[in-house]
């Protein structure tokens, strides 16, 4: 029997090499749409972080919620007060230095704000609570803080702030040892208004 000659198989035909120009081209492309992913996901980040504090109290972020709990504890906190403005021409204070409440009861505080300057300004209140891990703890039904405020020259205004703190933070093992919460506020310039000032400069 006769042993047939075969011929190996044909290998594929390779592809040339692209041009440079384009594998540079290519790098570019790539590297120019990572950028701009990561810019985007820079500017994303924001809002989705402040809205995961919202929700979580996380770093000391202050919640709001629509009334306070029925369940009132017999064990009290005091609650402090401060006030700070950043870049506005305003006097701003809170009028009571401390209150001491009973855990799951609503407290309401006053703060007094006057505009110094010679023009209407808005301004918007940030705030947080301290020690931080209280945050998750320390809501508020009704605030100063949830949209801006505009001051005519020399006008004075009166703001109200209802909070309540949680019964969960008298068992919570890093919050039960609390016996003071600060409530802190600062006053900026409201988004727009900083707008305007930049392209005045």
């Amino acid at each position: 029997m006769s042993d047939k000659l075969t011929s190996p198989p044909s290998s594929p035909p390779t592809r040339p090499p692209r041009p440079l120009k384009h594998r540079k081209n290519l790098t570019a492309l790539i590297c120019g749409g990572a950028i701009l992913g990561m810019v985007g996901a820079a500017y994303a980040a924001v809002p989705f972080y402040k809205a995961f504090c919202s929700v979580t109290g996380f770093d000391g972020t202050v919640r709001r919620a629509e009334k306070a709990p029925s369940t009132v504890l017999d064990r009290q906190i005091t609650v402090r007060f401060d006030a700070n403005t950043r870049g506005l021409p305003w006097s701003f204070t809170p009028d009571q230095v401390s209150q001491t409440i009973r855990i799951g009861a609503a407290g309401m505080a006053f703060f007094h704000v006057t505009n110094n300057g010679a023009t209407a300004i808005t301004g918007r209140a940030a705030y947080n609570v301290v020690p931080e891990a209280a945050g998750p703890y320390f809501l508020k039904t009704q605030c100063f803080c949830f949209s801006d405020q505009t001051l005519q020259p020399g006008q004075t205004e009166k703001f109200p702030v209802i909070y309540f703190v949680e019964p969960a933070f008298a068992k919570d093992v890093n919050t039960k040892a609390f016996q003071e919460i600060t409530l802190s506020y600062t006053f900026f310039p409201a988004p727009d208004v900083k707008k305007a000032a930049a392209k005045k400069a």
